[in-house]
Parts: structure tokens; C-alpha cells; sequence
């Protein structure tokens, strides 16, 4: 079979990721579990824009050529690897999936969220049915609206592009304590915890209203509880398609299931609110009152969502763009506009289609630029037929890149394409003072002079640029705690592969050293 390489991305930035055969949840593993041609249409997607990985380089190279680049070295206080400590490429490649799931750890800060908010609904659910919340048990219908509108508040751009503002004017001092800044930065890289437990958590508090309301059939009509119904099956569905396994081995199916069957359950929680408010259980007639439904909580809680959901579509602009390929690996996408350092933005072909995130590199003054490296149909697309125009969203968001103006003194790690979200640092003022750390194979080549250039400019005594191709391998963990001691930096940033960024962020832990990687569901 025909090996492909995959789209990946970092929280906005395309990356290669391994061939299909590092993956141990393979074909014929599927297979064995459901052995039938009928699940073809399951195969994984060629285009995988929230996975959050960016690798160093190819499986079959990237230890090929051990030749010391002392030029780049002796630019930093750091020591030239010898060739006999390069870490060997392990005879059983750790699975990528697995990775994901035990993401840096089995308690990690979105698992937590995740557990908090279910145990939380749970347990008022236990009071409602024992009769010690008898509010919750009458309001079930407006626990479950509740809900969805603080998962949809952690998934809106344009909320948390004010959160996080806030949280860096805010924490951004000097005299706030570290532990107060890395908390916060913890929490707002995983509010993705409190997005899934809240999803989770209005599905089991539907599936209570139902249960109550067939239980006193005359408290509601039957056309109600039909739309209830049809609200119950399209949140599974949205829910099962975020599934991780579902999510990363086929992410057309995730993003598609999880948008379209949204909007549906939007549509059909404004005809049962409508349905519910107007209907007399007396005298079983829908009498429907504008006043009546300006009373309602679960009505501006739904207005509330609706306007979320609504907003980023809004913004979408058809815009002229400026492609150009430097080499059949990587294009880069020019657009009219300044941009602050950190931020993010998303683009498509068509609105309606899938839409991919990149990092955005800007001065922060009359253009800004997206780095997308051609791993994936559409990114692949932007090298062999570059587009005169894009759809985009104006309003661009904030992810972990943009925190990294909380702090002084940040060593900012990246592998591969993952120098895109860390460049606007060095071209445009900010606060965080940054040493970057930027490891990669054949860097000119792959990535341009333009980039490379860009790297370069950056003080000598605050970088390290490590081509792969020439100097072999390095263990980047060690690389990162001893710049960290040497700079005295604050944290450490990193955007790598999930092992990469895993084993990174594990070792500076273990030495005291606060650091953050992209997480699945960042």
C-alpha cells in the first residue's frame, strides 16, 4: 500500500507526522476488531489539523549524518553533542496514539478539569433524584443549557483572545510569583478539560430531563420530548466524533460530525425551548408569549450560545494572499496586516470545508505570514497550485504561544515547522526576553532563506539552530535544561512531536524547571 504522509499541526502550525505503520492502532488491528470491507469509509483522513505535532525528521534519515555543525554550536555556551551520546532510534517506535492518550501523564491538569466537571454534575444530578436539590430536579432542561454554554465559551476564539489579554496584562509583572503565572498558563492550556466534561455533563443531565419527564408524562408533550430526543442523539454523535481515538486517526470525520451536528442541536434547542415555554400541560395548547420567553434563563443562555457559535463566521473574509515555495516542502502565505506575536489564525479554501490553523509570524506592522509545510492534501495543494485567494477569519486567536508574554525569560524550543509560532518574538517587541532553541533537517532547504533568515537575526547569544541533517540527532531535553541553566530563564515553551514535547516537558519537570508542550486538545 501506498505510504502517505500526514497533515499535522501545533495548535495552528502544519508539521509532518510518522508514516501510517508508527501508529500500533493499525489497519489490521482495526480490522481484527471489526473485520469488514463496510468500514472503509473510516479510513484514516489525509489532513489532520489539530493534532498538535511537529517532527524533527524522516524515520529513514534522521540519523543518518553525525557531522558536528560547530559554526551553529559555537554561536551558544552550550557543548557540541559527540556522536556516541546522540540517543539510537529505539527498535520499537512508542506509538503516536498512545502518546496522545497518556499525554504527559494520566493526571494532567485537563484530565482533572475533565473529572472535576463531571464529578461536579454528577453529584448534583444524585441530589436532585434523592429529593435534596428539588430546583435542579425541575430545572433539569436548564443544568444541560448551562452546560453547553460553558463548553462553548471554552471553544470560542473570541472569548478566550480576551481571557488570555486579560490574563497577561494582568499576571504579566515582574513581582507576580512564578507559580502564579505557571498555574494560569496550565490552566488556560487546558480548558479543553472543561469543554469535554461540560459536553459529557449536558448529555446525562438530557438524558435525566427525559427520564423525569417520561416518568410524569403529563408535565410535557410528546413533540417535546421527540425534540428532546433529537437534541440527545445529536450531542452523541458530536461527542463520539471527538473521541480521541475517532479524532486523531480520522479528523474530516471529527471536524464534520462535530460542526454540522452543532449547529443542528442549536436549531433544535431554540424549537424545544420555544415548545417547552409555551406549552399548558392543563389544557395540552402551545400559547407562545415573547414575554414569557424573556423570562426564561435557558433562553438567554441559548441566545448567549448562539451569538458564540455565530461571531467567527462573521468575521470570514475572502482575502488576496502571496504563496510562495522556497522548496516542494513548505510554502509560505503572505497576507495584508500586522498581527501580534503569539496569536494564531485559521484558512480555507471554501468556508463550508475543512479550515486549518497555523501560527502567524508578523512584525507586528503592514503584513503578516503563515508557514505550512506541504505534508497534507491541502497544504501539499498551496506548493503545486498556490491559491490568488483564501477565506479567513479576522479574528485571530490566542493559544500557549501568547502566554509566553507572561513571562521574563523564556527558552522557547521548536522542531521542525514549529519555529513559525515562536518567530514573531524576535521580530517585533515584547516583553518576554526569549532564547530559541530550533532543531530541523536540511533548514535551508526544506525552509527557505527568508526563514532561516529571520532565525538568524535573532541575537547569536539567544539561539541555537541544530540542522539534523548535518549534525545528527540531539537529545533536545538536555539541550533545553542547560540553556535554561545557563539563561536563568523562567519556563520553557516547546512545540515538538507528542514523544518530543512529552519528553521535554518531563525532563525539565524532574529538574524544577516549569515547561509546557502542545497538548491533544489544547
Amino acid at each position: 500500500m501506498e505510504q502517505s504522509m500526514k497533515c499535522s499541526s501545533c495548535r495552528g502550525v502544519s508539521f509532518e507526522t510518522k508514516n501510517d505503520r508508527r501508529l500500533s492502532f493499525n489497519r489490521g488491528s482495526f480490522n481484527r476488531i471489526f473485520p469488514s470491507d463496510r468500514w472503509a469509509i473510516f479510513q484514516r483522513s489525509e489532513s489532520r489539523p489539530s493534532s498538535h505535532f511537529c517532527n524533527l525528521d524522516d524515520d529513514e534519515e534522521e540519523a543518518n549524518d553525525v557531522e558536528q555543525q560547530e559554526e551553529l554550536w559555537n554561536s551558544s555556551d552550550l557543548p557540541v553533542p559527540k556522536k556516541d551520546t546522540l540517543p539510537q532510534k529505539p527498535s520499537k517506535p512508542e506509538s503516536r496514539l498512545s502518546v496522545i492518550l497518556l499525554d504527559q501523564g494520566l493526571f494532567t491538569v485537563y484530565k482533572r478539569l475533565f473529572i472535576l466537571c463531571l464529578a461536579l454534575n454528577l453529584s448534583t444530578i444524585l441530589f436532585a433524584t434523592s429529593g435534596v436539590f428539588p430546583y435542579a430536579m425541575k430545572e433539569a432542561g436548564f443544568f444541560s443549557v448551562g452546560n453547553l454554554l460553558v463548553l462553548v465559551l471554552c471553544r470560542s476564539e473570541a472569548f478566550l483572545r480576551c481571557v488570555f489579554w486579560v490574563a497577561v496584562k494582568v499576571l504579566g509583572r515582574s513581582w507576580v510569583p512564578i507559580p502564579l503565572k505557571t498555574a494560569t498558563t496550565s490552566f488556560l492550556q487546558c480548558v479543553g478539560g472543561i469543554h469535554s466534561g461540560c459536553g459529557v455533563s449536558s448529555i446525562m443531565w438530557l438524558i435525566y430531563y427525559l427520564v423525569e419527564s417520561l416518568r410524569r408524562p403529563e408535565t410535557s408533550s410528546a413533540m417535546i420530548k421527540g425534540v428532546a430526543f433529537g437534541i440527545l442523539g445529536l450531542l452523541v454523535i458530536s461527542s463520539a466524533a471527538a473521541f480521541p481515538l475517532v479524532r486523531h486517526l480520522h479528523h474530516n470525520i471529527f471536524e464534520g460530525f462535530h460542526r454540522f451536528a452543532g449547529w443542528a442541536a442549536v436549531i433544535l434547542l431554540w424549537i424545544f425551548l420555544i415548545l417547552t415555554v409555551s406549552y399548558n400541560p392543563d389544557d395540552r395548547i402551545y400559547r407562545v408569549s415573547i414575554s414569557a420567553l424573556a423570562k426564561k434563563k435557558d433562553v438567554w443562555f441559548t441566545w448567549f450560545i448562539t451569538f458564540l457559535i455565530v461571531l467567527p463566521w462573521l468575521t470570514v473574509r475572502k482575502v488576496a494572499v502571496e504563496v510562495s515555495t522556497s522548496s516542494a516542502h513548505a510554502s509560505l502565505i503572505r497576507f495584508a496586516g500586522g498581527v501580534n506575536a503569539g496569536l494564531l489564525g485559521r484558512i480555507s479554501r471554501s468556508p463550508l470545508s475543512d479550515w486549518h490553523a497555523f501560527g502567524i509570524i508578523s512584525d507586528g506592522k503592514c503584513q503578516h505570514m503563515m508557514l505550512a509545510g506541504a505534508v497534507g492534501d491541502f497544504t501539499r495543494e498551496l506548493v503545486s497550485d498556490p491559491p490568488k485567494f483564501l477565506y479567513t477569519r479576522c479574528i485571530h486567536f490566542a493559544g500557549l504561544p501568547y502566554l509566553i508574554n507572561m513571562y521574563d525569560r523564556v527558552v522557547l524550543v521548536a522542531t521542525g515547522s514549529g519555529i513559525c509560532v515562536f518567530l514573531s518574538f524576535s521580530l517585533q517587541p515584547c516583553a518576554a526576553q526569549v532564547y530559541v532553541i530550533w532543531v530541523a533537517k536540511s533548514i535551508e532547504k526544506n525552509f527557505g532563506e527568508e526563514i532561516v533568515r529571520m532565525v538568524k537575526d535573532h541575537p547569536p547569544e539567544k539561539r541555537i539552530i541544530h540542522d539534523t541533517a548535518v549534525s545528527g540527532r540531539p537529545n533536545v531535553a538536555e539541550m533545553t535544561v542547560k540553556a535554561v541553566r545557563n539563561w536563568n530563564a523562567e519556563v520553557v515553551i516547546v512545540t515538538s512531536n507528542p514523544s518530543g514535547s512529552r519528553d521535554v516537558v518531563n525532563e525539565c519537570k524532574t529538574r524544577g524547571i516549569p515547561a509546557f508542550g502542545p497538548i491533544w486538545d489544547s
